[in-house]
């Protein structure tokens, strides 16, 4: 199984739970990237988990190509 499947089975169990339990999406999307935020803190700099949450952020329209991409 890739890390993209298990990260991806968890997000779905995730958002499962908190329907199940009367939570918002929104709120637990939130709870999860400040625990993804921290445990990147464990071994990244803070410049370069802002560097990478930079990137996605810039990157983050799925109808628009990255701009390193080819035509």
């Amino acid at each position: 199984m890739s890390a993209a499947e298990i990260a991806n089975r968890h997000f779905t169990a995730a958002m499962d739970d908190a329907k199940a339990a009367g939570e918002d999406g929104e709120s637990v999307c939130r709870s999860l990237l400040n625990l993804i935020l921290s445990k990147y803190l464990e071994t990244r700099t803070a410049d370069d988990v802002r560097s990478e949450l930079n990137f996605l952020a810039d990157n983050c329209d799925p109808d628009t190509d990255f701009a390193f991409m080819r035509p």
